[in-house]
């Protein structure tokens, strides 16, 4: 998968994940070309989508043309109106009866508004950084690895696409490392309250007023919860509607999004905090197994906190509008469900094991997602063209690929989960992007690492930094996770969007994009 084309490619996810760890693939297993294979139910289920809101969108005409009748009414065309009314009382009674009863039911039934009202990104302090010479000098110091492991964690290291200031948890400084329960919670601890702490400071929020918590977190599941221990140190109220997510992957960010959301719909006037992290600390592999070396050189420490609301005092204030979420699981597929496995080596040792056919699986979800997305987000024009192409196939066996929209016209701005250079490229080439467009997944790659499910905020607050956020564009996060998940939300910015305070970029942005070697 490198562009050189050489032979091979070692691409990895951990247990946390999925996006990206693949051990040794074969050039032959990139993603599929989506040109060779589209399948027209996923598509009738995207047209599912649209036709449920098929209501609203009859709505927005009829009242679009009564304004425009109306204000070509004049002052005795409103008397004769009046006339007329007066001699047809029965018809008046109906008429608004089903007119009351119609806005009724289309306000009870319409979907609220999810507003994104800021978040933040951890941004770990200057001495847990790792950087090559380190990693691979402690890696060697601990005794765990023979040197065909080493080597192989080396090669690795130099395709990955991280840079130099990437950061591990604290347990990992030590020889030997620490990896107790007590250092696993301090790491939870620090990134969770350090991303809290800072997103609370900057939109002035109370800890009490928050009556929605979602945490997920796929590797390190303490009792009590990470979200119970969130609600400890900042004293959240007593009802309040916690959840803790765990073993999903690093796609996972986008279903607590989804989670929150939901409960958003139910819960009025209220805010939801969704918190986004790994575990690091507890769960590195110090065994020779090289499909389980892989995440040891890839994930690294992040986390990020997201406030969502659906007040609409909210809406001026506000970052983004939540537009859609598409959520694919293709865990009723064995190979699927296996492709990225936690389990012991032969010595005992606990890591995740990846499948070699991991790439092809991750590429058919990508498809199923995407497929789905296209009918709710896409032009028309590009929806017949891709329509009529697959009818064509369907009903004369042609041999003709079907047409594969255009998805910079849907969107403006891209956030593809930093899982590993590998699938960045493989999704640049097969969704027809540009570089600009796979530029803040690159360079959040590089900066941070693969920071899990968190890494597509690291993303977005690249594109803040850089300016490029503007009103009414369009983003599009998309994520995969083991099970295997691939899930996509689409945020709509509500305003020329400028990056908060004690951002992940703040003290770098000037430094990127950095030219990075093949």
């Amino acid at each position: 998968m490198d562009p050189g084309g050489a032979t091979h490619v070692a691409t990895a996810r951990s247990g946390s994940t999925a996006g990206q760890v693949g051990v040794q693939i074969h050039q032959t297993r990139r993603l599929p070309d989506f040109l060779q294979s589209v399948n027209l139910k996923y598509v009738k289920l995207g047209y599912h989508y649209l036709i449920s809101n098929l209501l609203t969108l009859c709505f927005i005409p009829l009242i679009i043309v009564t304004l425009i009748e109306a204000s070509q009414m004049d002052l005795y065309d409103i008397q004769q109106l009046w006339l007329h009314l007066q001699y047809n009382l029965v018809s008046v009674i109906i008429c608004s009866a089903v007119l009351v009863f119609g806005l009724t039911v289309y306000i009870m039934t319409r979907p609220r508004p999810v507003y994104l009202v800021d978040y933040a990104c951890y941004r770990p302090p200057d001495h847990l950084k790792a950087p090559y010479h380190r990693f691979m000098e402690h890696s060697r110091l601990t005794q765990d690895f023979d040197d065909s492991s080493l080597e192989f964690q080396r090669k690795i290291l130099e395709r990955s696409g991280l840079g130099e200031e990437t950061y591990v948890p604290e347990a990992m400084h030590y020889i030997p490392p620490r990896p107790s329960m007590a250092a696993a919670r301090e790491e939870a601890e620090q990134v969770m309250y350090g991303a809290l702490d800072n997103l609370f400071a900057n939109t002035h929020v109370k800890p009490k007023d928050i009556g929605i918590l979602v945490v997920n977190c796929s590797l390190f599941n303490p009792t009590p919860s990470l979200s119970a221990m969130i609600v400890n140190k900042y004293k959240l109220r007593g009802n309040i509607r916690s959840f803790n997510l765990g073993g999903m992957g690093c796609s996972a960010g986008v279903i607590a999004a989804d989670l929150a959301k939901d409960l958003l719909q139910i819960h009025r006037n209220t805010y939801a905090i969704v918190v986004s992290t790994e575990n690091i600390t507890q769960n590195w592999y110090f065994g020779n197994k090289k499909s389980m070396l892989i995440p040891n050189c890839l994930f690294r420490v992040g986390c990020s906190a997201v406030l969502l609301s659906n007040k609409s005092a909210d809406w001026r204030r506000a970052k983004y509008k939540l537009v859609h979420v598409v959520r694919t699981h293709r865990g009723a597929d064995d190979k699927a469900f296996r492709c990225v496995y936690q389990e012991q080596d032969d010595k005992g040792k606990t890591g995740v094991s990846l499948s070699k056919d991991l790439m092809a699986i991750a590429g058919g979800a990508l498809k199923t997602n995407i497929t789905t997305l296209g009918p709710i987000v896409l032009p028309i024009s590009e929806q017949l063209l891709f329509f009529s192409s697959l009818v064509v196939k369907k009903l004369f066996n042609a041999n003709v690929k079907p047409y594969i929209p255009d998805f910079k016209l849907a969107f403006d701005h891209f956030c593809i989960h930093a899982g590993g250079r590998a699938v960045i490229d493989e999704l640049e080439k097969n969704l027809q992007l540009l570089p600009i467009h796979v530029e803040a997944s690159r360079m959040t790659l590089h900066r941070f690492g693969n920071t899990s499910s968190s890494s597509i905020w690291y993303e977005l607050a690249y594109m803040e930094a850089k300016g490029r956020i503007r009103k009414g564009n369009r983003v599009w996060q998309i994520a995969f996770g083991s099970g295997f998940k691939c899930n996509s939300a689409v945020w709509e910015a509500l305003r020329n969007v400028k990056p908060s305070r004690n951002g992940p970029w703040e003290d770098c942005i000037d430094k990127y994009p950095v030219k990075l070697v093949s």
